[in-house]
């Protein structure tokens, strides 16, 4: 079998992974992988912005209520304030590697700020309505040009390798499946980084590209790493709805322009859920009074509308989202758009330190797959962006400080037998068809409001699906489905068992029978993996 060495490995080629190859670019060679294209990520789809205190009418402790108000009582808030505080370099950094944020028309000195969900102040930086896109093509160009950076597409992680899954020991590198040569490789690594992003696929509706399967979670769940608040699910309030759109986000920047909720009677409702904030009320606010209101009129969706606005503004600030409507026979300068939630953003993850590290020594993570401290139980809008580049920064710190070590110690070999790639031929259709039901499960049952009695469905049904894939689907195939089922498996079950965890209702968790908060869980659900 092929070994392949590595000083340092990343896994996945958004903000997170792309940033922190370029700050470690001087200290040997880098290998990041990623299981599609390198700009087939969540960074990508990001339309809002970053959020970042610029304002002369904001300051930081504004950004640090705001955040710790959405996070609804589990945010930690010394992480709360490093990331906020650290907000500008990191700004200033994107800034100098090449990323041109919107100007103010009438202060072209100054940035443009918006306002979104949740924000008491303007403080979102953006460029258009597609932000993600433009910093993901930047940094890209960026490695590009590194001698010591090599980005290799279409290779998929199938598990970590450590020293010895049954006490502490460091990571040795990753088992790798080249989808392109048909192999497994094996990968060795004196660090190795999760930069793998969210787990919207779990979900049969989501916001999410089809790389987000949860596969750093899984993976480092099953080398003994700690998993922390998978509970906390976000679904964003306002994707589109159309038979032909799919994944097709519309930012909450809309909202913050002043976009309004009409139900299918064509009538305003949030003021009966937050009678002050009514569309800026935070995300599990909105998203739980959409649905509401889709359950009580028997709609399949509710409308978003920005068509008050002027014409020629609306297509200067949204550019992509009013070509993309128009694309499916909706202009919004004049039309309300269809809408419903769909999940966009994963709370908890892999437990991490401020410096981005894990239980396992030399095993960093970054981005949605992890859990800082800085979400709590809600994620802040654009907080998201933020995070992944204040934790590269932070793991980059880390990281260099631990080469003058590492540097010097030479590849450790595992011992890893010749393995064979099995195909699926006939099979396919059990494939798919596990797929699609967990993702159905998972929405129907583990969504925006839950019960015990669905949480337990779910639990029962999981566990067989599971019990199935490993009876009948052992070993590694040469099929990126059958890989990627056996992560949203195990991604499924954590996040299920983790909603049983909480007897209460908190954040983005809604659980009927305790619709209130407890103290006595004013703390973070923690799951590991017993060996």
């Amino acid at each position: 079998m092929e070994i392949i060495k590595t000083d340092i490995l990343i896994i996945g080629s958004g903000i997170p992974g792309l940033s922190l190859a370029l700050r470690l670019k001087d200290l040997g060679e880098i290998t990041i992988l990623t299981k599609k294209r390198a700009f087939e990520t969540a960074t990508s789809l990001a339309q809002g912005g970053i959020a970042c205190v610029m304002g002369e009418e904001d300051n930081f402790e504004h950004h640090i209520e705001d955040t710790l108000a959405a996070g609804d009582g589990l945010c930690k808030k010394e992480v709360v304030e490093l990331v906020i505080k650290s907000a500008p370099e990191r700004i200033k950094e994107l800034i100098k590697w090449g990323v041109n944020f919107d100007k103010d028309p009438e202060n072209p000195e100054k940035f443009h700020l918006t306002l979104e969900g949740g924000h008491s102040r303007k403080r979102i930086l953006h460029v258009g309505d597609y932000t993600g896109r433009a910093i993901e093509n930047v940094l890209i160009e960026r490695v590009l040009e590194e001698k010591n950076i090599k980005i290799l597409e279409h290779y998929f992680v199938v598990k970590l390798i450590v020293e010895n899954l049954l006490r502490p020991s460091k990571i040795l590198g990753a088992l790798v499946l080249d989808l392109t040569h048909i192999k497994p490789v094996v990968f060795l690594a004196k660090v190795v980084a999760l930069c793998t992003g969210g787990a919207g696929k779990v979900y049969l509706y989501t916001s999410n590209p089809d790389t987000a399967t949860g596969d750093g979670i899984a993976l480092a769940y099953q080398v003994g790493c700690r998993i922390a608040n998978m509970e906390f699910i976000q679904f964003h309030p306002t994707c589109l709805y159309h038979p032909k759109a799919k994944n097709f986000l519309i930012s909450e920047a809309l909202r913050g322009e002043g976009a309004i909720l009409l139900n299918a009677e064509g009538k305003r409702f949030m003021h009966k859920y937050d009678p002050v904030r009514k569309e800026l009320a935070p995300r599990d606010i909105v998203t739980r009074a959409i649905d509401m209101e889709i359950k009580k009129t028997g709609a399949e969706y509710v409308y978003l509308d920005i068509s008050h606005l002027p014409s020629d503004y609306i297509k200067k600030r949204f550019p992509f989202i009013y070509e993309t409507c128009l694309k499916y026979g909706i202009d919004i300068t004049s039309q309300p758009i269809p809408v419903v939630p769909a999940a966009h953003y994963l709370c908890g993850g892999i437990y991490t330190n401020i410096w981005g590290q894990t239980d396992i020594p030399n095993l960093f993570a970054i981005g949605e797959c992890t859990c800082t401290g800085l979400h709590g139980g809600n994620r802040l809008a654009s907080n998201s962006l933020l995070e992944a580049l204040c934790f590269s920064y932070q793991a980059s710190l880390k990281i260099k400080e631990l080469w003058k070590e590492l540097k010097n110690i030479p590849f450790k070999e595992p011992p890893i037998k010749e393995l064979t790639v099995k195909e699926i031929k006939e099979e396919k259709v059990f494939i798919s068809h596990n797929w699609d039901l967990i993702r159905k499960i998972m929405w129907d049952f583990v969504g925006i409001v839950r019960s015990l009695k669905m949480l337990e469905f779910a639990q029962k049904r999981i566990e067989f699906i599971k019990k199935e894939i490993k009876e009948n689907w052992p070993g590694i195939y040469l099929d990126l489905d059958t890989m990627e089922l056996k992560k949203i498996a195990i991604v499924a079950e954590l996040i299920t068992k983790s909603a049983l965890q909480r007897l209460e209702s908190r954040g983005t968790h809604y659980l009927v029978e305790y619709p209130y908060k407890k103290d006595n869980y004013q703390r973070d659900t923690i799951i590991l993996k017993n060996f």
